[in-house]
This record gives C-alpha cells, sequence and structure tokens, in this order.
C-alpha cells in the first residue's frame, strides 16, 4: 500500500485538447476526448481514487485574432495564454491536495503544467519521459514549433520573450531527468552537456533495464524520496508498435510494460503530485 506524502488519494482531471505548438494537425488535441471515451475515469475510480473532472477546456478560445512570429517562434499568444490557463487549473487542484493529471494535447502544455506544480511545490523535481529533449531555445529552434521548447523555458534559459512573463517559476537543472530519449538534435546535446542536466537514453534502457534506470533516475533528482515529483509523459516516448498514432513517431522506443513502469515505480515513491499524459490520435 503506497503512503502518499504530499496529496490525497484524489486526482483532479485536466482535459486539454491543444494543438497550438506544433504546425500540423495531426490529432493531438484529440487524445483527451478519447481518453475519456476510452474509460479512464472509470478506471480511476475502480483503483479506488477519488475523481474530479474539469471537463474539456475550451482552449480555442483563446486563440488571438492575430499572431504573428516572434523571432522564430510560431503561435507564441496562444501557446501563452493556454499554457497560462493550464497552470492555474494544476494549481488549482494541487492547492487542494489532490494529484493534477494533465491530459494532452502536444507537449508546450507542459510549460503550463510544470509552471502550475512550482508554484505549489517550488522544490518539486520533474520527470520527462519523451523520445524528444523539447529543450531548444527560441533561438536554437529550427521549427519554431513550441512544443520543441517548453524544457528551455522551464530552466529559464530561453530569455526574455514578450507575453511569457507569467513564466517566473524556475526548475533547478538538478531537479531534471530524462528517461528514453532517442531523437534529440545536436542544439539540444549541446545545451544538456553544458547544463549538465542527467539523461537516460533508449541505450540505456537496454543496457540496464527499466527498473534500474527509474531507480537511478530517481537518484539523481530526488535521492531522499522526499520531494513531490512531476511526471509529464509523452506518448511518442513508446515505441510505434506499441502507440502508431503518435505524430512524431520514432523507432526503438520504450514497450508497454517499459512506460507502465515507469509509472507505476514513480507512484511507489508516494511523491507523486502531477502527471501529464500527452497523447496523439491519428
Amino acid at each position: 500500500m503506497t503512503s502518499y506524502k504530499f496529496v490525497n488519494k484524489k486526482v483532479g482531471v485536466i482535459g486539454c485538447p491543444f494543438n497550438g505548438g506544433q504546425h500540423r494537425n495531426i490529432g493531438v488535441d484529440k487524445g483527451p476526448t478519447k481518453l475519456i471515451e476510452f474509460g479512464l475515469l472509470e478506471q480511476l475510480q475502480e483503483l479506488e481514487w477519488e475523481v474530479e473532472f474539469d471537463g474539456h477546456h475550451k482552449l480555442n478560445e483563446l486563440r488571438p485574432v492575430e499572431d504573428p512570429n516572434i523571432g522564430k517562434l510560431k503561435k507564441p499568444r496562444y501557446v501563452s495564454r493556454v499554457a497560462e490557463a493550464v497552470s492555474k487549473a494544476v494549481e488549482s487542484h494541487l492547492k487542494r491536495k489532490q494529484v493534477a493529471l494533465t491530459l494532452g494535447g502536444d507537449h508546450s502544455l507542459a510549460l503550463g503544467t510544470v509552471s502550475g506544480t512550482l508554484s505549489v511545490y517550488p522544490d518539486a523535481c520533474l520527470i520527462w519521459v519523451d523520445a524528444h529533449a523539447d529543450i531548444n531555445t527560441p533561438e536554437t529552434t529550427k521549427s519554431g514549433n513550441l512544443h520543441g521548447c517548453p524544457v528551455s523555458f522551464l530552466l529559464g534559459i530561453a530569455g526574455k520573450i514578450p507575453g511569457f512573463e507569467w513564466v517566473n517559476k524556475i526548475i533547478s537543472k538538478e531537479r531534471l531527468v530524462y528517461i528514453g530519449l532517442r531523437d534529440v538534435e545536436a542544439s539540444e546535446k549541446k545545451i544538456l552537456k553544458q547544463l549538465g542536466i542527467k539523461a537516460f537514453s533508449m541505450h540505456d534502457v537496454d543496457k540496464y533495464g527499466i527498473g534500474k534506470v527509474v531507480e537511478m533516475a530517481l537518484d539523481a533528482v530526488n535521492p531522499k524520496r522526499n520531494l513531490p515529483i512531476h511526471l509529464s509523459f509523452d506518448v511518442d516516448a513508446l515505441d510505434p508498435t506499441v502507440a502508431p498514432s503518435t505524430g512524431t513517431p520514432v523507432r526503438g522506443g520504450l514497450t508497454f510494460r517499459e512506460g507502465h513502469y515507469i509509472c507505476e515505480a514513480v507512484h511507489e515513491t508516494g511523491c507523486m503530485v502531477a502527471v501529464d499524459i500527452m497523447v496523439k490520435i491519428s
């Protein structure tokens, strides 16, 4: 039986059908609706969690009439408005001692979810499960799509971007760890190396096994298992044979059981306060 250190056995579910952080309409915004249709809330209740569902936030209403690029960044005002709204939703659930479960949506949403967590738990650590590092800065990004940049904002290395002034909660580089990386741009590798951020690639998963990798990841950011944990999980961390509908598939990913084990192991620490599930349906 897991003993929860920061929350009660209650979960606040936040539906975020949003695809504004990338340029293709690939079904990213359909993920939250499908998860609910497939019985996610009922499954949580069967696990004896008390569930509060916000419904699906009407994020399209936050889209500005005009949203010109800022430098290379595409749809910056839209992404910022949505992320700020999501941040407040996460913060609200955490203040009531609920686990904040955010259903996305593209991974630019994590700019909001993690900011919300840091507002309540400034000492939180972040476990980022993804095929990609999502740590490009506004200057290093090639595409300008903000789903590839949220971590740079969360670390405070993105610089001052108009409209993002609300992002004022910064996570320490020592409290960030990656699992599942296998498609990392050269610019991102440089940032990871310069900052000394701990990252476990699929090579590490193959070499050590998922159990050891998760243990090492937790030891890196939360050695005493006494800090709140935010788990941000992008479905493209899974192999395309497991999650074929993701818009950004990369071969050689996690198996279903490996992905499931990561969630189990983080839950067993009793430190988990927030979870992002970023799902694409195409």
